[in-house]
């Protein structure tokens, strides 16, 4: 009696369909994105002598771990709100209490000689807890940065009025892959030159128990 040959599985097409199968993963899955604050870290200062700063210059913001904002700034401290935070960095920022080499004359604010000098002298400096929520941390984050946009948003407008947009919306422009060259060049120069009018001096110690 003949023995029968053992069916044979036609694979020459199996290959392709494992590479269409890759495709479509490819195509539908969400690829996990990293996820946290984009900051750039100044550059490394030749100069390594000790820098003195006046205490009056110093927005000191540290952030227990119940979450509570605990502000010392000139001789005020207290707790404050979230939602004060803003409004109170960009008061003493915007201060103005220099007098001499270190008057602003770009302030407007309440120029309390308890208080910042101008600009270049004001330093935000945060401290957090070791349990503190992330979700906090972000949020004062946020509002910092947004205290140093609002100062560089009037200035860019004060600087430049014929542009007809403040310092966010021009570096949005800029930032944009549409914007022609020649008009990122020119944006780039005028954005440059309102971070050095307003430069975001913004320290962050290292987290500890508060």
């Amino acid at each position: 009696m003949a023995k029968r040959s053992a069916p044979e599985v036609n694979a020459g097409s199996m290959a392709d369909i494992a590479f269409l199968l890759l495709i479509f993963f490819l195509v539908t899955t969400d690829i996990a994105v990293d996820s946290g604050l984009s900051r750039k870290l100044p550059p490394i200062e030749e100069n390594q002598d000790d820098i003195v700063i006046k205490q009056k210059n110093i927005f000191a913001l540290n952030v227990n771990a119940n979450n509570q904002l605990f502000l010392k700034a000139g001789e005020d401290e207290k707790l404050i709100e979230l939602k004060d935070l803003r409004a109170l960095a960009v008061k003493f920022l915007d201060n103005g209490g220099g007098t001499g080499k270190d008057a602003c004359k770009r302030c407007r604010g309440a120029k309390d000689p308890k208080s910042s000098d101008n600009f270049q002298k004001a330093i935000i400096s945060l401290s957090n807890d070791r349990l503190t929520k992330y979700k906090t941390y972000i949020a004062v984050q946020n509002e910092i940065l947004a205290a140093y946009n609002e100062l560089r948003n009037r200035e860019f407008k004060r600087e430049y009025p014929k542009l007809g947009m403040n310092f966010v919306e021009a570096n949005d422009k800029y930032q944009d892959a549409q914007t022609k060259p020649k008009e990122k060049e020119d944006l780039k120069e005028k954005l440059e030159a309102i971070k050095l009018l307003v430069p975001q001096k913004f320290s962050e110690a290292e987290t500890k128990n508060i």
